[in-house]
């Protein structure tokens, strides 16, 4: 699996798609190419306005605009309850059915040094960019898995002859989270916002592990696949705003950073869940990093796996010296400009 020869692992022809913070950036252009590619898209956010522009630009992109089918739902998904109305919401829609896809990629950053962040912005990231995937997480998967498998212990129940389980041939579901490269490194200036980050790694690789009982367990039901999408910095409205609350020592440790427009963004994100990746970087520079501190996570196949722990040997003894380089850099800085992170003005 995930190998060059591999299927498409990730089909979306006719299946249904929901993506929270659809409206904007990744979740729009990720909702516009899946939509290109067959498949229908619910989006969610917060501001309607957004979601009804969102809608319009996503089903231009239909390949069968005759039959596909497009949806928002204003939601907070920051909340469980509103999680579960979501998917509850998104069921009725469907025709009874289930969202084959979801796609949890809302999220916010305050990059701000630790002393100096206001203490609610601390819970805020981790609703926003933690929560925000468990509670979804915790909703899908109950209709998923507790559900189907309840429902079809009442049919054997009643049934004079229960017959053997076969393995379903059905296409696999997909709950893919979004991180971020601070997922794997951090630096000054993101203290608030990484832990949350690193948090749905964690996540995404547990939950990964814990599908396996539920496959075994229920051979006859749709495998469940969980990937965690680790996009590149966009050119986007909330790139602006965070950079209106970034020092200027942050902005310089961001130097060289891989900038990626939301649409390529997207693209190479699909690419890589049609390759079967659980743990997708959009970007040469994330894909090193994450080679070096992979664990336990699941690598992709024998060659890709081999790739990814040759490079890891080469960017761990690297990282060494981008610590010490960027280590170097804070302490200039404050010797230099103070401990406010910002320039000494003239």
């Amino acid at each position: 699996m995930g190998s060059f020869l591999s299927k498409n692992e990730f089909p979306v022809d006719g299946r249904t798609v929901l993506i929270t913070g659809g409206s904007t950036g990744l979740g729009l252009n990720a909702g516009r190419q899946l939509a290109e590619k067959g498949a229908n898209v619910i989006i969610v956010a917060r501001k309607l306005g957004s979601l009804e522009e969102g809608v319009r630009y996503i089903s231009r992109g239909a390949r069968s605009p005759e039959t596909q089918r497009f949806h928002y739902i204003v939601a907070d998904v920051t909340t469980a309850t509103e999680c579960a109305r979501v998917v509850s919401e998104v069921i009725s829609w469907n025709n009874g059915a289930a969202p084959d896809i979801v796609w949890c990629c809302s999220g916010s950053a305050h990059p701000t040094l630790y002393i100096d962040t206001p203490v609610e912005q601390f819970q805020t990231m981790m609703d926003s960019n933690y929560f925000s995937c468990v509670y979804m997480a915790h909703a899908i998967l109950n209709v998923w898995l507790r559900s189907a498998a309840d429902a079809k212990a009442a049919i054997k129940e009643t049934s004079d002859q229960p017959k053997k389980a076969k393995p379903t041939s059905l296409p696999a579901r997909h709950l893919i989270f979004t991180g971020s490269f601070v997922s794997f490194y951090s630096f000054a200036g993101f203290t608030p916002y990484s832990p949350s980050k690193a948090a749905v790694r964690a996540l995404s690789d547990s939950l990964s592990q814990e599908m396996n009982l539920y496959a075994a367990a229920h051979p006859d039901l749709p495998r469940v696949r969980l990937h965690t999408v680790f996009p590149a910095t966009m050119p986007t409205q909330s790139l602006e705003d965070e950079n209106r609350v970034k020092t200027d020592l942050t902005k310089s440790l961001e130097e060289g950073d891989q900038i990626l427009k939301p649409e390529e963004c997207a693209r190479r994100a699909i690419a890589g869940l049609e390759s079967g990746e659980e743990l997708v970087p959009t970007s040469t520079i994330i894909w090193a990093v994450m080679t070096s501190v992979m664990g336990g996570s699941v690598r992709g196949g024998f060659w890709k796996g081999l790739a990814g722990t040759l490079a890891g040997w080469i960017t761990s003894i690297v990282m060494i010296f981008v610590r010490w380089e960027m280590d170097t850099k804070v302490r200039k800085w404050g010797a230099v400009h103070g401990s406010s992170g910002m320039l000494k003005k003239e």
